[in-house]
């Protein structure tokens, strides 16, 4: 049945996903950007467009299923939904106006997972029997393997090609790694279309079928990809210019052949973690990459200070997301 509270959670669903491809806008544009293959208005094209190339390629959505069993369905309400929504659009909003490349996929799933876990103590239930642990567990290793990961491939993918390439000119050897940067940003960019996209879709199934729309285990209906693909897409396009800068340029400074180890890494890591179904964070992958490619220098190439606020801001997004999400519920029952 469609409700007015139904519409306004898929308005707040998409708008969530609009924000996340503006927040994570820079995963994709920031090297591309800051290695000057692409001005930033010709950098957000690019990358929305392969946002939003995904919707044609990516029929089986297993990140979006993971996302929609976080929370145990006896435990999911509109009033959940909309709280985790509310909460994870005020933590995106409040990190991208501090240039904080913090993960819009963890303050989605902690918000998500907050309202349920506080569901379930207005119910009188234990509060973590809301959640589904197997996959809290695999979300929360992945908050350290995914940028771990992609660091190691960075670190790799670096090595090897400065070993082929040590005999090449440079002027040479830049102008080729500048035109494959284009492929690696491309490829980032579809990774995270495909990724961070269906975080959304899995909410608005939930969302559907508990409004009675359809029953659970039925087909995801097709508005919904094809609504937030086009979602990220614009999000992106709008771009998120203080986050690009945090991650172009200020965890250390990067070259054509830096840019793309970093972009072909992230993108490989992506591409790994969504074949399991696995929702990991584009910005800790991309930003570990960036790290990796630095550490081939020397350690003091990356500034450790910023790298380390950003990590803090990884440690507290999903218990921040979650209290901001277990407020909202309290108010939404007083209200509503």
């Amino acid at each position: 049945m469609i409700t007015p509270i139904l519409i306004v959670v898929v308005c707040l669903a998409l708008i969530f996903d609009y924000t996340n491809g503006f927040h994570d806008a820079a995963n994709s544009i920031a090297t591309i950007v800051s290695t000057k293959v692409l001005t930033p208005f010709q950098a957000v094209m690019w990358a929305a467009f392969f946002n939003f190339l995904v919707y044609f390629f990516v029929t089986d959505h297993k990140v979006a299923n993971t996302v929609s069993k976080i929370v145990v369905e006896h435990y999911v309400t509109m009033n959940v939904i909309l709280a985790g929504l509310v909460a994870a659009i005020s933590w995106n909003l409040i990190t991208w106006w501090f240039g904080i490349p913090s993960s819009s996929s963890h303050t989605l799933i902690g918000g998500f997972a907050g309202a349920g876990i506080t569901n379930a103590l207005y119910m009188g239930s234990a509060p973590l029997s809301a959640v589904n642990s197997g996959y809290i567990l695999t979300i929360l290793a992945y908050i350290v393997l995914a940028p771990f990961i992609g660091l190691l491939i960075a670190y790799l993918v670096t090595v090897i090609i400065l070993h082929i390439c040590k005999n090449a000119r440079p002027a040479v050897a830049e102008r080729w790694f500048k035109r494959l940067q284009l492929v690696s940003s491309a490829a980032l960019s579809y990774a995270h279309g495909g990724n961070d996209a269906q975080k959304v879709m899995g909410i608005l199934y939930v969302a559907i079928v508990t409004s009675g729309i359809i029953k659970t285990g039925a087909p995801m209906p097709h508005w919904i990809p094809l609504c937030c693909y086009s979602a990220i897409a614009l999000g992106t396009m709008s771009g998120g210019w203080k986050i690009v800068k945090t991650m172009g340029s200020r965890i250390t400074k990067i070259t054509p052949l830096e840019g793309f180890s970093a972009e072909t890494a992230a993108a490989i890591t992506l591409f790994f973690t969504q074949q399991f179904g696995i929702p990991v964070s584009t910005t800790h992958t991309t930003t570990g990459s960036i790290i990796g490619v630095g550490l081939t220098k020397r350690l003091s190439a990356v500034r450790w200070g910023l790298t380390i606020n950003i990590i803090w801001a990884w440690i507290i997004t999903i218990p921040v997301s979650a209290l901001i999400a277990a407020g909202v519920f309290a108010l939404l029952r007083v209200v509503l």
